[in-house]
């Protein structure tokens, strides 16, 4: 690959022939488990994209066009997956999940595919490795992790960014990534970074401009606005060792009468609302789903899950993750969480 990084993230070791911004160079050699590169000649992408391609899957439509905001194919029999978004950057990886390739449009700079790259797209590839992956973020708490779970919009990097900002540990935004070792399950850390809509900065820190823009110069899709939380920045910390999962929080509705509060979640609700939360999913052929379903099987066996009800504005964000702490407690003060041998 001629001049090549090695960056660590969510378990994996990265070779690629280009500075990935947002991720920090690994400190010592290792082999690679996925190779990346960026630079692949235009004929060699005509070339590729002549072989058999059948539809695999289509994201949401995006408004105003009404087009997907992406499509993915299945290539050469299976042999490979195209993940083609609507800006026109486009990414194929193969079904080992070893290698993966890159392009974009002219405009679009590092930082614009990074956003793909150490989001929706590695995500995807650690499925097809056969990784659990959870739709959330996950931040340290006790020696444990705590994944805090929930759909779009419904506060996840918030809640993490919140943590930040009361002196814990971060280990990932938006995707936790589970490695499943004896009786109990790890999270992995992600990259340093939080990807923050301008509301919740502003809810945080009194401004929606108080932290600077993801990409400075983003011509391709300007609605995307989001701003970066530096993990390795003063006054915050980043955690970049695995650690044990201590429980599963997720997120519901909003309630502006009462709350913060976590409940309980009913033994029969516990493995929907886990199979709702898992990140990717649209990615698995038949045999993956199966294996996922036996491993959610084991985990709540060995992680609680609970409801978390948040309450709106930014006042209330202190008081939920001192609602989560005080749960976890009293987990932990009951023997109520996994790994609890581990110590």
């Amino acid at each position: 690959m001629g001049n090549s990084w090695l960056y660590s993230v969510f378990g994996l070791c990265l070779k690629s022939d280009r500075l990935i911004p947002g991720l920090v160079d690994q400190p010592e050699p290792a082999a690679a488990d996925v190779e990346v590169c960026h630079d692949a000649p235009a004929a060699w992408w005509r070339r590729f994209l002549e072989k058999p391609q059948e539809l695999w899957h289509s994201g949401s439509p995006e408004k105003p066009s009404g087009e997907p905001a992406y499509k993915a194919w299945q290539i050469d029999g299976g042999r490979y997956f195209r993940l083609r978004y609507i800006d026109g950057c486009q990414f194929v990886m193969n079904r080992a999940g070893t290698r993966l390739w890159a392009s974009g449009p002219e405009a679009a700079t590092p930082e614009y595919l990074a956003t793909y790259l150490l989001g929706p797209v590695l995500g995807r590839l650690l499925r097809l490795r056969g990784t659990p992956c959870l739709h959330g973020s996950a931040v340290a708490a006790g020696g444990y992790a705590l994944a805090v779970l929930g759909f779009p919009g419904a506060g996840k990097s918030t809640t993490a960014a919140a943590f930040a900002r009361l002196g814990f540990p971060v280990l990932s935004d938006d995707i936790t990534v589970l490695r499943e070792e004896g009786d109990a399950f790890w999270v992995l850390p992600g990259d340093p970074n939080l990807c923050l809509w301008p509301q919740s900065v502003s809810y945080l820190y009194g401004s929606p401009t108080a932290l600077p823009l993801i990409i400075s110069q983003n011509v391709l899709m300007p609605e995307w606005d989001k701003r970066g939380l530096d993990l390795t920045g003063p006054g915050y910390r980043f955690q970049s060792r695995p650690l044990p999962l201590g429980g599963i929080y997720i997120l519901g509705e909003r309630q502006e009468e009462a709350g913060p509060r976590v409940e309980e979640v009913p033994g029969k609700e516990r493995l929907l609302l886990l199979l709702a939360n898992t990140y990717g999913s649209s990615f698995l052929d038949k045999n993956l789903r199966a294996r996922e379903f036996e491993v959610l099987g084991r985990l709540l066996e060995r992680a609680p899950v609970r409801r978390l009800i948040p309450r709106g504005g930014s006042a209330y964000l202190p008081r939920l993750c001192e609602a989560i702490l005080r749960d976890f407690s009293n987990l932990r003060s009951r023997g109520e969480y996994p790994g609890k041998n581990l110590r």
